[in-house]
């Protein structure tokens, strides 16, 4: 088993939490989310010697995706999200620019598939489809390591808001418990916003659910 380093960035004008997840024996990194501040991340990168291989995104929004192609560009790498997720990416109503007054559009390499299982940085990931906060939300299990990366599909003792375009409280919340609250119970969960929980804990405690 690859042994994960976090580093975890609050990023962009709402704070995102973006992750770098680091293979420590190969330096080998993967990026997620990364909605805003890309010098910074570079400048992290940089000292410490990592060497980033892809980008995953859980969701096209502006504050996920913002920096994306930046970072692409820095280290020749491909950008990874949900297939369901391809109007998020084009349509600026969708993904939250037009709102922030910046309208953008992003793009994707990988478009990938509900159970899909990855290897990327040494590290086995499965792709958790989530929707209901965006079409195409998903989230990144890392079996392995025991750590969920959810983007804005669960936070600690919430869930991500479905009042945007195409969002949906029933498909979220029936996402959550089907594919998520069936994980080992001591599974960290890295959300997309606030501080970090464990499957177990919102089993017990989240009100939503």
């Amino acid at each position: 088993m690859a042994d994960l380093q976090i580093f975890e960035f609050n990023v962009g004008e709402i704070e995102t939490n973006c992750y770098l997840l680091v293979n420590t024996d190969t330096k080998e990194t993967l990026i997620v989310d990364p909605g805003g501040d890309a010098p910074l991340l570079e400048r992290h990168i940089e000292k410490n010697g990592l060497k980033p291989v892809a980008i995953l995104l859980t969701h096209a929004h502006y504050d996920h995706a913002h920096d994306a192609k930046e970072l692409r560009d820095a280290y020749d790498i491909p950008v990874y999200v949900h297939e369901a997720e391809r109007a998020t990416l084009t349509d600026p109503e969708i993904n939250g620019s037009l709102m922030f007054g910046v309208p953008e559009t992003y793009e994707a390499d990988v478009f990938l598939k509900d159970g899909q299982e990855l290897e990327l940085a040494g590290f086995p990931i499965r792709v958790l489809f989530t929707p209901g906060h965006t079409p195409g939300g998903a989230c990144y299990y890392l079996p392995e390591n025991k750590a969920l990366f959810s983007g804005d599909a669960l936070f600690c003792g919430s869930i991500g808001r479905t009042d945007f375009p195409q969002g949906s409280m029933s498909q979220l919340v029936q996402a959550i418990r089907e594919k998520l609250l069936t994980l080992p119970r001591d599974t960290e969960v890295y959300p997309g916003h606030m501080m970090n929980t464990t499957i177990g804990q919102e089993i017990n405690y989240n009100p939503f659910l």
